[in-house]
Formats: C-alpha cells, sequence, structure tokens
C-alpha cells in the first residue's frame, strides 16, 4: 500500500509507492468516474470481509475504492411504501434505526458477528461479498428487495433474485457500484433465525427468513447457507397459505396444526441445495432447515395473532 510520503490528487487517488492504488472520492459521482476509470478497483466501505481476504492472501486487487466519506451512500430514508437503504449503512444504525420498517432484516442484524462487526459492517458490503452465508440476504429476498446499482452513465434496480447469480457473485458490472437497497416497508411480522456451531459471532450452517404480508395474505420464504444463492421456497410458501385460508386461520388468528408446520418445514428443506463442508453435512443442514424453518413461522404467526 502507498507509504507515507504519497499525495493525494484532485480525483482522490494516492499516488506513489508501489503498491496498490487507494482512491478516496468524496462524492458518489466521483466514486463512480473512478470506479470507471479502474474497473479493476475493489470497494471498501466496513472492510469486515475484505480485509480477512487481504490479510490472508487470497486477494489482491490493483486498486482500492474507499467509499466511507461518501455520505450519500450512509443515509436512508423512506419512500411511499418502500425504505431506501444506502448501500453504506451500518448494521448498527439499521437496527436501532429501521427495525420498526424493517423488522425481518433488523434481526437478521443482530446476529452478525460482534458489536464493534456491526458498527463498521454495512448492507452493501454483504451484497457485494455474495456469499450464501450472508445473514442479511435471506431478509431481503423474503422481503421483495430491489437493489440499486450505478455506474458513470446511468443506473438500474434489479429485484434480489436477479442480483445473486453463484456463491460470490452477483450481477454487478465492472464498472459499477451498489448504491442502495429499497426495501418494501413490512406489512406484517417477519423473522429469521439460523443455525451456526454457536449461539454467536459465527458462520450460519443454515438460515431462513419469513415474511407475512397480512394485507395480500402471503407468506414469503427465503433460505440461506443452503444453496449456490439464496433460494426462494414457493412450494412451502404456497402450501402454507392454503393451508390458513383453508382452515380459516387468517381470519379466526388461531394456532396453526403441528402436522401443518412440520409439512411446511419438510418442504422448505426439499427446496434447499444444500453440500457438504466442514461446518455441516448436506443432510444436516436439511433436517436444520426443516426445523428452523417451523419455528420461525411459529415465532411470526405468534406475533401475527398478537396484533389482533
Amino acid at each position: 500500500m502507498a507509504g507515507p510520503a504519497n499525495e493525494v490528487d484532485g480525483l482522490g487517488r494516492c499516488q506513489g509507492g508501489k503498491g496498490l492504488e487507494f482512491l478516496q472520492p468524496t462524492s458518489l459521482t466521483e466514486a463512480l468516474e473512478l470506479k470507471a476509470a479502474h474497473p479493476g478497483a475493489v470497494p471498501l466501505a466496513g472492510g469486515t470481509d475484505l480485509m480477512v481476504d487481504l490479510n490472508f492472501d487470497r486477494l489482491r486487487p490493483e486498486a482500492m475504492l474507499d467509499l466511507t466519506r461518501i455520505d450519500e451512500l450512509k443515509q436512508w430514508w423512506p419512500h411511499d411504501d418502500l425504505i431506501r437503504l444506502g448501500a453504506g449503512v451500518s448494521y448498527t444504525r439499521l437496527v436501532s434505526e429501521i427495525g420498526e420498517y424493517l423488522p425481518g432484516l433488523a434481526i437478521a442484524s443482530r446476529t452478525i458477528g460482534s458489536p464493534q462487526i456491526r458498527n463498521r459492517a454495512t448492507v452493501g458490503g454483504n451484497l457485494g461479498t455474495s456469499s450464501p452465508a450472508g445473514d442479511a440476504l435471506p431478509p431481503l429476498l423474503a422481503a421483495g428487495a430491489e437493489i440499486e446499482v450505478a455506474s458513470a452513465g446511468s443506473s438500474r434496480r434489479m429485484p434480489f433474485r436477479d442480483f445473486m447469480i453463484g456463491p460470490k457473485k452477483n450481477a454487478l458490472a465492472p464498472e459499477e457500484l451498489i448504491v442502495a437497497v429499497h426495501i418494501p416497508k413490512a406489512r406484517g411480522p417477519q423473522q429469521f433465525s439460523k443455525i451456526g456451531t454457536r449461539n454467536a459471532m459465527v458462520i450460519s450452517v443454515a438460515s431462513f427468513a419469513l415474511a407475512i404480508d397480512a394485507g395480500t395474505r402471503a407468506i414469503s420464504c427465503a433460505i440461506g447457507s443452503a444453496g449456490p444463492v439464496i433460494l426462494e421456497a414457493p412450494e412451502a410458501d404456497e402450501f402454507i397459505e392454503s393451508s390458513l385460508e383453508e382452515s380459516g386461520a387468517w381470519d379466526a388468528r388461531s394456532r396453526i396444526d403441528n402436522s401443518v408446520l412440520q409439512r411446511f418445514g419438510e418442504l422448505v428443506a426439499q427446496g434447499a441445495r444444500p453440500i457438504t463442508d466442514v461446518r455441516g453435512t448436506k443432510a444436516y443442514r436439511q433436517h436444520a432447515l426443516a426445523v428452523i424453518a417451523a419455528r420461525t413461522l411459529t415465532w411470526a404467526w405468534d406475533d401475527y395473532m398478537a396484533s389482533a
């Protein structure tokens, strides 16, 4: 990395030295211009994933693009029935400031790392890493989020389901940056759960998010850490929606029968595409998903019954 004798030019570039180039824009426009000029530059916000890769020599980029000075990326605001969440908003702020609008994402954010990590890590970083084990990602899919990306010449939005295309791979073009996430405000209870080798500060062996839309009587599920991307579970969604309708539970706000919960969990597990790795076997992940899916639905439905 550039040494102490380096100087910063008018474009926010750290000059000199024989290491990587360190780019420090102070506005989004400047950041996009620098990204266009340096498509191989790796964005740096919280750095909680990036610095690990650098320390273990898994990554040696030609340049790093420091986004920490760009205030626009650190803002969030409501827009109609959506929350526009800047890519640089930390998990600590998400929990303390936005939990009432996005409870599922707030619950997941509380499980991410330590308080120190949550103070630094961002939703944009989780998206950029695109790991199937990213805990913030299942709630985004369950809530129907859209990802806003931009380049120096344009911007576009895409559904979350189109953003991740493989393990640690996404649909970003080389000259694009993640700018924000557009997430519908919760229209009913939302929940998240995960299982790991310990209770906290652990990578998920399997995770599950669920969102209830009380207005449309719809339930949306998302599976994490059990496939190449975050997965939907449409058969489980359709089964539980029809079961609740047929039993009259939506109107009566009555409890869900245990047999229905068990079948829902089985359908979630069937929708997963897990592998066996150092954190767990394929069979264990499927079993765990069946259990936590039924449990998570129970928590969310308890909230729905209490909201009468």
